[in-house]
């Protein structure tokens, strides 16, 4: 059992939580076979709606840690220490992101395959990072802007997507409009998802300005589970009600398609549970999960997908297992992949030292060969240009 005063357990759990429904989500629907996909089965039904919250639960809660630790401290701004942190640890995610996307087979006939310009959620969330820390840094003078504009942003997301989401940004090289597309087959795009991580940042300010009240649990429960169910049982009728009333097609278009509103009042709800059980969700093993979710996704992703070289469950396995395997297979595959990802952060320290000390050989080793082929090419180059030179009678013999 972990005790920290000022850790915030829940949010731990959460994360743990999450990150567990996503590796199960992804060993699913990878490799289920599609004979069993029938929407008519209340079994499938639960199961493909839980799939659709472990998203924006995950963005929800990664803004509301991240937001909860850079506004910790007295400094602000730039002399904030957690600002350059977290920009390092933003731009870490995007180029991971990346590198889980990179195939070596193609590198070594000199061709990176489209799927590695494609965006996924590591990419998303490491943006969603930087443009907090932004709105972080423009407030500096004005803090009660921050949470303001927190908020403005999430709703003013989710109330336009119908719009954006049909752009295909066709002025952007594929590269680039991958962040704001799925056109080309990204999974994620930046918008609306940034709109769950500002919420989450929001949602940490207002708890770390009541974290001392005396009933902030209590009064923290019920406006989640107010909040939550309203969203979900009752917006789709409110934007029904504008659209009639008011005749913008806008919000008609939300009403048919309120997949963000209502996921929100998921991520409520869920917020809500985890804080009501929170005195039982200080085991030392679920918090470690919570604060390793990024290892634990990389060595999914390997394992699954075949990262680096193309090769995993994806591979052999795609669209072909029953659910009598489907079930055990997932929770294996859960319960591996946590397993390798604890032991790689209870060693990290070693096994990076490992790896750079065999770099640093590695280096030593090639030096003199470097040096010999940089020779060797210097000299070719010298008599290349000379024999040139002559060539055309620019120099004389």
């Amino acid at each position: 059992m972990i005790n920290k005063p000022d850790r915030l357990y829940f949010i731990d759990a959460m994360r743990a939580w999450a990150i567990l429904m996503m590796l199960q989500g992804h060993f699913v629907d990878g490799l289920l076979d599609n004979a069993f996909r029938d929407t008519s089965h209340l079994g499938y039904n639960i199961w493909l709606y839980f799939r659709g919250i472990t998203a924006p639960v995950f963005f929800t809660v990664s803004g509301f840690i991240f937001t909860f630790l850079l506004t910790k401290g007295d400094k602000t701004g730039f002399s904030n220490p957690r600002v350059a942190k977290g920009i390092k640890r933003g731009l870490q995610l995007v180029l991971i992101g990346y590198l889980l996307r990179l195939n070596f087979w193609g590198l070594l006939v000199g061709q990176i395959y489209n799927t590695f310009y494609l965006v996924d959620v590591l990419h998303c969330i490491g943006l969603s990072l930087l443009g907090i820390i932004a709105l972080y840094v423009l407030t500096e003078k004005r803090k009660a802007l921050f949470p303001i504009a927190l908020l403005a942003i999430t709703i003013l997301l989710f109330i336009f997507e119908p719009n954006y989401s049909k752009w295909v940004h066709a002025y952007l090289s594929q590269t680039f409009a991958n962040y704001f597309t799925k056109a080309n087959g990204s999974v994620f795009t930046i918008f609306p998802w940034f709109g769950y991580a500002t919420c989450g940042a929001f949602l940490s300010l207002v708890f770390a300005k009541f974290k001392n009240a005396k009933y902030l649990y209590p009064i923290a429960i019920t406006t989640a589970l107010t909040l939550g169910t309203g969203l979900l049982f009752g917006s789709s009728a409110v934007f029904l009600y504008l659209a009639e009333t008011t005749k913008v097609q806008l919000f008609a278009d939300i009403f048919f398609n309120n997949y963000l509103f209502i996921r929100l009042g998921d991520v409520l709800l869920v917020f809500a549970v985890f804080m009501l059980f929170r005195k039982f969700m200080t085991n030392s093993t679920l918090l470690k999960m919570g604060q390793s979710t990024l290892s634990i996704y990389v060595v999914h992703y390997i394992i699954l997908y075949g990262s680096f070289i193309g090769v995993g469950l994806y591979y052999f396995l795609n669209h072909s297992l029953a659910p009598s395997i489907i079930i055990p297979g997932a929770i294996a595959f859960m319960v591996t992949c946590t397993f390798l990802a604890l032991q790689y952060e209870k060693h990290k320290v070693v096994i990076k030292s490992t790896i750079a000390n065999a770099l640093k050989q590695g280096t030593t080793l090639l030096e003199p060969w470097a040096t010999f082929a940089f020779k060797l090419t210097k000299d070719l180059f010298i008599k290349l240009r000379n024999a040139t030179l002559k060539l055309f009678r620019l120099v004389k013999d």
